[in-house]
């Protein structure tokens, strides 16, 4: 029984952001370590391993295992494993925030061995940051279709091309402006059927019903379509065909579903929020607007579905920026950076 390299932990059993980007880096560092994952399951990743088990392999390590954390349940076993049971493990947490964490998380920050923040902006927030490393796209899950009308067609929701958000349903994702946009934008675009992808949370219900009510209103609910949440394998074959999409929410901490959208050769409407401005690169690959600003969001739309050569060349560049500068492969490799100082610390000390 070998002591693994690295652990990776999940403890958040609903398939998050969060959950999907630790899923991507995952897979292939599954390539390069020795690894573990401990929690709940992610796609395409080893089965998880028992946190009693996972400690008891951290005993026979002969060099300090990286545990690598991004909640806070996570850091606070983490700390733990190394400061109570005294284990050989240096601890990594990845902060997306952009914005002041609790009191609590601040301390449990304040424990870590290193900072991974995702963004210049999330630097900010946080302290001993070693290093910032965007999240990446799994451009092997997420690539174009071979035919953009067809793979929509074959999807079944009606209309000769489709638009769609991604994200709980509630008010800081911007549902509810992205259906403001939808009622000014949809009388205009027969042709067009929007999705609403994302799940609704009990709490949240309330807020998703009036959004359905003011569809319904305009006569617009065969339109625009709630999916409801849906696995990771049905977005990959729902984003390649899609026209454009949407993201407008009022914070968001990065933001994945417009880098997988361009992954795919999709370009992005989006709030000025996350990481959507570097995303966009300054218009060539999306447009970013107001947070909460439904006409601009409308107009954005409008003027690139009514302009199908823009669209073309916004959608070719959106997949080369993905490809190029925003690859999973690039995450992992400024995350391994981090590794090996913190091993490199380690041997030295």
């Amino acid at each position: 029984m070998s002591s693994p390299a690295l652990i990776v932990t999940n403890f958040n059993p609903n398939f998050t952001g969060v959950s999907a980007t630790a899923a991507t880096v995952v897979r292939g560092q599954m390539q390069r370590y020795d690894l573990r994952l401990v929690g709940a399951a992610l796609p395409g990743c080893p089965t998880p391993t028992p946190l009693r088990e996972a400690r008891k392999l951290c005993r026979i390590a002969q060099k300090p295992v990286i545990w690598h954390v991004r909640r806070n349940p996570e850091m606070r076993v983490a700390i733990w494993a190394r400061d109570v049971l005294r284990l050989p493990i240096r601890i990594v947490f990845t902060s997306a925030a952009q914005r002041r964490h609790s009191a609590y998380s601040r301390w449990l920050i304040s424990r870590m061995d290193a900072i991974i923040a995702t963004t210049n902006a999330a630097a900010t927030y946080v302290s001993n940051v070693r290093a910032i490393v965007p999240y990446g796209v799994d451009t092997d899950l997420f690539e174009p279709a071979g035919n953009r009308a067809s793979a929509w067609r074959e999807l079944g929701f009606g209309g000769t091309r489709g638009i769609a958000s991604v994200g709980r349903i509630r008010p800081e994702k911007g549902s509810d402006v992205f259906v403001d946009t939808l009622l000014k934008l949809l009388p205009n675009t027969s042709d067009t059927v929007a999705l609403i992808i994302g799940k609704i949370a009990a709490k949240d219900t309330a807020f998703a019903g009036s959004l359905k009510k003011k569809i319904a209103a305009e006569g617009l609910s065969e339109r625009i379509i709630f999916t409801g949440e849906i696995p990771p394998e049905s977005l990959q074959k729902i984003l390649p065909a899609l026209s454009l999409l949407a993201a407008l929410p009022r914070y968001e901490g990065y933001g994945m579903a417009p880098l997988e959208a361009m992954a795919c050769g999709i370009p992005f409407v989006g709030s000025d929020t996350g990481y959507f401005e570097t995303f966009s690169d300054a218009g060539r690959a999306g447009i970013v607007v107001p947070v909460g600003d439904s006409e601009r969001a409308a107009q954005a739309i409008q003027s690139l579905l009514n302009n199908p050569k823009e669209l073309a060349r916004m959608s070719s560049h959106a997949l080369d920026v993905a490809c190029t500068r925003h690859s999973a492969k690039q995450e992992i490799d400024g995350i391994d950076a981090v590794y090996q100082e913190l091993w490199g610390e380690a041997a030295s000390a």
